[in-house]
């Protein structure tokens, strides 16, 4: 499964992961690997998608989605405010599916 291999990269690059996060589009495939990984899933609201600033720009997404990224925009979103993305996402090999990583505020405001 694409996602899953996305997945095992964003581990190589960044660490073990601790929950997962999708919006409503992708809640099945991302439940279900949450599921086989032992991985809580958050839910993100797709409307919220465009108010969370991204380091990628794809024009594809931002048309579509309102979004440079959708997997750094949800990874933003469900770090909860102040959070950081950890780099750029991630692409599978095939090119299906697309993953990033945030970390939530040290400590708080």
């Amino acid at each position: 499964m694409s996602l899953d291999e996305a997945l095992d990269r964003l581990h190589e690059h960044y660490g073990a992961v601790d929950r997962l996060a999708a919006t409503q589009t992708m809640w099945p495939l991302v439940q279900e690997l949450g599921q086989a990984r032992g991985l809580t899933v958050i839910p993100v609201a797709d409307a919220a998608l465009p108010t969370a600033t991204t380091i990628t720009r794809s024009r594809h997404s931002l048309r579509a989605r309102g979004t440079g990224s959708v997997a750094e925009a949800v990874a933003l979103l469900a770090a909860g405010p102040g959070a950081e993305l950890l780099g750029p996402r991630l692409i599978s090999m095939d090119r299906l599916a697309t993953v990033a990583a945030a970390r939530a505020p040290l400590g708080g405001d």
